[in-house]
């Protein structure tokens, strides 16, 4: 059997969450996104985090008939993301899953592109890749998160940044519960489990090419502000440090740097993230 053959054949999840503030045309756009891949997925977990709108029920209802592989989770209350995926991944019946946004585009070729990296390389745990960022349509996009590609690369990279853009990522279900699953830390869920992972030796790669187009502009970088955020962000550098990930150095310059970039107000805060942090 050809690699070709190999990872089509490949059985693999994709793990969603929704909440009630989502735009049900946005959700709408993701699930088409999903189910127009040159490779589709063999199940679909879309995890209702709370009461939903009328409307994002009905643009749910419509693909779940549409889609017998849409498997629907409801929550009775809304938990936040890192709960709300925690619960989603226990419903995932395959080693291979892939994370999705409720109001994010992928690529036509995204998974497939993620399968062979899977298939050529099998010592890798998490594949990601770059977004581009648009404010009104995908295909105009304003700016390009890029991540380095290589594992020895990345693990050098998240000393000081989030080293994945979660919206991008196939990981192995395994290597994740291993590390803890998702676990609840206000917006950053996603850093906290790549930083378990890798304090677990799990092995990382990301594809040099955009994989998902992601809402950016002022909206964006409002949800990135604020002292919530910015206390949230001290606890999670201290976390790292006390697993080892990170030096005091690292530690100091990591807290000075993103606490400021949080309470900045957020139009500069916006140029921060298009001008400083995307190309």
């Amino acid at each position: 059997m050809n690699v070709i053959s190999e990872y089509i054949m490949a059985k693999f999840s994709v793990l969603m969450s929704v909440y009630y503030r989502e735009q049900p045309e946005f959700l709408d756009t993701a699930l088409a996104s999903i189910f127009d891949q040159t490779i589709l997925p063999d199940e679909v977990i879309l995890v209702k985090d709370g009461p939903l709108t009328p409307g994002l029920d009905a643009v749910i209802s419509r693909y779940a008939t549409l889609h017998p592989e849409l498997h629907i989770i409801t929550l009775p209350e809304n938990v936040g993301l890192g709960a709300a995926l925690n619960e989603g991944l226990k419903h995932c019946s395959h080693e291979l899953v892939a994370r999705m946004d409720s109001d994010d585009v992928c690529v036509k070729d995204r998974f497939e592109r993620q399968l062979a990296v899977f298939s050529r390389h099998p010592e890798y745990d998490v594949v990601g890749g770059w977004i581009d960022e648009f404010t009104t349509t995908p295909d105009r996009a304003e700016s390009v998160r890029k991540l380095p590609e290589t594992h020895e690369q990345i693990r050098s990279f998240f000393r000081s940044r989030s080293p994945l853009n979660h919206v991008t990522v196939m990981f192995r279900h395994s290597v994740v519960l291993a590390a803890g699953n998702y676990q609840p830390f206000y917006l950053l869920e996603d850093y906290w489990l790549w930083g378990r992972m890798l304090y677990n030796n799990a092995k990382f790669y990301n594809v040099p090419a955009v994989l998902v187009h992601v809402r950016g502009g002022q909206a964006m970088a409002a949800r990135r502000g604020g002292w919530k955020y910015a206390l949230s962000e001290i606890r999670l550098q201290r976390a790292f440090f006390r697993l080892g990930l990170i030096g005091y150095v690292t530690f100091c310059k990591n807290v000075i740097i993103r606490f400021t970039v949080r309470i900045i107000p957020n139009r500069l805060r916006t140029f921060v993230y298009q001008k400083l942090l995307r190309k």
